[in-house]
């Protein structure tokens, strides 16, 4: 013990790379989750930028408050993992169905948000849009985001 203690000089450079390290995981440990929303956008430019086009057709379209119980079928997932609400404590989901080599996808949007691009009014059930979708995952698609719309 006493030879470590003779060549502590020796240690430093080990010691401030510790303490570095430690700092690095008090930071990391430290910082703040991503907002849902921002994660949903930084998805729907990924697939705007990336996304493959292939005719779909819509489902219906959900207005579900923050208290409903509503459920769909568990083969029908929803595209957004953490959903945002609207100021009156609603969201609106779109479901809508394309095809792929042979295999139907059935999912959702949360277009909570993108109202003044939807024109509710203006769709139906069974209408035809265009999804926009990941080749290496077609089950990730849109139908909707900031700058571009599927809708016809």
């Amino acid at each position: 013990m006493k030879e470590l203690l003779k060549d502590w000089h020796n240690w430093l450079p080990l010691l401030g790379v510790a303490v570095l390290a430690l700092i690095g995981v008090v930071f990391w440990l430290r910082r703040k989750p991503e907002d849902a929303g921002e994660i949903e956008r930084k998805r729907c430019a990924f697939l705007n930028r990336v996304g493959r086009i292939v005719e779909g057709q819509i489902l219906e379209i959900v207005e579900q408050s923050r208290d409903s119980q509503e459920a769909r079928p568990s083969s029908i997932l929803e595209n957004r993992k953490t959903s945002t609400v609207a100021a009156n404590g609603t969201r609106k989901l779109l479901y809508y169905t394309y095809s792929i080599s042979g295999v139907t996808y059935e999912t959702a949007q949360d277009v909570t948000g993108l109202e003044e691009r939807l024109h509710v009014t203006r769709i139906a059930t069974g209408q035809t849009a265009s999804v926009k979708y990941d080749p290496s995952n077609p089950s990730n698609s849109i139908l909707l985001a900031d700058d571009w719309s599927g809708l016809h």
